[in-house]
């Protein structure tokens, strides 16, 4: 893997660390669905491993990721950790046995998840946990979180968890929970496509709230784009590059955590790390996100 200087994406703080704002997602590292082990353990390994030596300091998991798949495989490849790198986790799911995203929101179920987390990943403390919201589990809904934030805020009291997050949210979630805790990073879906968050990654930014998009190309539907497309090709970078970039020059406040099981495909998405976006090109990508319903 070529090395890339990935400290020319920036800085940003989460919680009481600071991180490079080119991270890496594990949700990949699972099998099919997320779901069972993967299907060349070794590769996904020697993705976590090559993440690291390239300067990723931070690492998005959840232990409903296979599930506990993920952060076994984390622990089996990083473990003992480097001192700077910080590992997010979430909690508020559960699967089924037919890899089914259920709602896991009761006191038993979060402090069992935040148990599992630390058991599965080798630690005695969580750098952050996020909250995943999952009253509809296509998208943030309307709703109280007061009661399950209340829950994960005494696990915090105990010391079992430094930060807290918040996942899958709406504006007015964000604000009930801030005031219940204090939160250092929101993770929602958003890209060049789905903008329905440019007020809330705004007002984030005003407070220092990290705002950690997933789905940078969207996901399980891949976005399309012939703008997109275009500009990828102008620059001689990949249309995922791209997407990347825009995101990094959206706003400071934004921290990446793109995917991948491939060594390869990781070098790949961290490259937009040294790419640089032209004016004309940020005007081209903007105006995809004005286009239509992006909500």
């Amino acid at each position: 893997m070529d090395m890339t200087d990935i400290d020319k994406a920036g800085t940003f703080s989460l919680g009481s660390r600071t991180v490079r704002r080119l991270g890496y997602g594990a949700m990949q590292l699972a099998g099919k669905g997320v779901f069972g082990p993967p299907r060349d353990r070794d590769a996904a390994v020697a993705v976590l491993r090559a993440a690291v030596a390239a300067g990723v300091n931070h690492i998005d998991t959840s232990d409903f990721y296979g599930p506990h798949v993920t952060n076994q495989i984390i622990r089996e490849a990083l473990h003992p950790y480097p001192d700077d790198l910080v590992i997010v986790t979430k909690i508020g799911a559960r699967r089924g046995p037919d890899a089914s995203w259920n709602p896991a929101y009761s006191a038993e179920d979060l402090t069992a998840a935040v148990h599992d987390n630390l058991r599965n990943l080798g630690l005695e403390t969580l750098d952050v946990v996020n909250l995943r919201i999952m009253f509809d589990v296509h998208g943030p809904a309307e709703g109280s979180i007061a009661a399950p934030l209340a829950v994960l805020a005494d696990l915090q009291r105990q010391g079992l968890v430094r930060h807290i997050g918040l996942s899958n949210v709406t504006a007015t979630q964000v604000a009930e929970g801030r005031g219940i805790a204090e939160i250092v990073c929101v993770q929602n879906q958003y890209n060049l496509v789905h903008r329905g968050d440019d007020a809330l990654i705004d007002a984030l930014a005003a407070a220092g709230i990290a705002y950690v998009p997933f789905f940078p190309l969207g996901g399980f539907s891949p976005l399309q784009s012939t703008a997109l497309d275009e500009v990828a090709k102008r620059l001689g970078a990949t249309p995922m590059q791209v997407a990347l970039a825009w995101l990094l020059r959206r706003s400071p406040n934004i921290l990446l955590i793109p995917g991948t099981s491939s060594v390869g495909h990781l070098g790949k998405n961290l490259a937009a790390a040294e790419l640089d976006l032209p004016e004309e090109a940020m005007a081209a990508l903007n105006a995809i996100g004005t286009g239509g319903s992006h909500g």
